[in-house]
């Protein structure tokens, strides 16, 4: 091997021989060194389109939109879903008037804030049936003949048996002193 520069046929240009291991100083492949322009340029593009002009949603906003459409679109088709009755829940407005539902109508048995006085308390995490948004609503609709809750959509209609439920939902886990626990304890 001969030294480097010793060559003058050898054009080469070597900047560092470790090991006998030649580092060059060669120029990039321009394929490589395209890819990479077009890179920071496509960043720019793209940094200008969606962060500072704002023209387009972000990937994640845009996402998120499509799914709120998606859940719009299935509480449309199916008010009664646990979707609905939870979106509902989430509702300031229609919490209001669920309360007020509530008030009127539950409160006499389970307390004006869901703690229990004859009925169950509500807040807590023990429950006699089970406390999923469908299961809420049909107990509210169709009651508990044999515990002594009388079905209320026949009494107050669909609308406002719906607010209810919704309104229990939101009762959950505030865990106020009343009644005994009385069901099986969900986590």
């Amino acid at each position: 091997m001969s030294q480097p520069g010793t060559d003058p046929d050898d054009d080469r240009k070597i900047v560092h021989v470790y090991d006998d291991i030649e580092e060059e100083d060669n120029r990039l492949p321009d394929w490589w060194l395209f890819i990479l322009f077009a890179t920071i340029v496509f960043s720019f593009i793209y940094w200008f389109i969606y962060h500072t002009a704002k023209l387009r949603q972000q990937p994640g906003e845009s996402y998120a939109a499509a799914i709120e459409q998606l859940v719009a679109a299935r509480i449309a088709a199916n008010p009664a879903s646990a979707e609905a009755i939870l979106a509902l829940s989430r509702d300031a407005e229609q919490m209001a008037l669920g309360a007020e539902v509530f008030r009127t109508t539950c409160a006499a048995c389970h307390g004006p804030e869901g703690q229990g006085i004859i009925g169950p308390n509500l807040t807590d995490r023990y429950w006699i049936h089970s406390p999923d948004p469908e299961e809420i609503l049909r107990g509210v609709r169709e009651g508990y003949l044999s515990k002594g809750m009388p079905a209320w959509e026949p009494i107050i209609g669909p609308e406002r048996s719906l607010r209810a439920a919704a309104f229990v939902l939101t009762l959950k886990g505030k865990n106020l002193e009343g009644k005994a626990p009385q069901g099986e304890i969900i986590e």
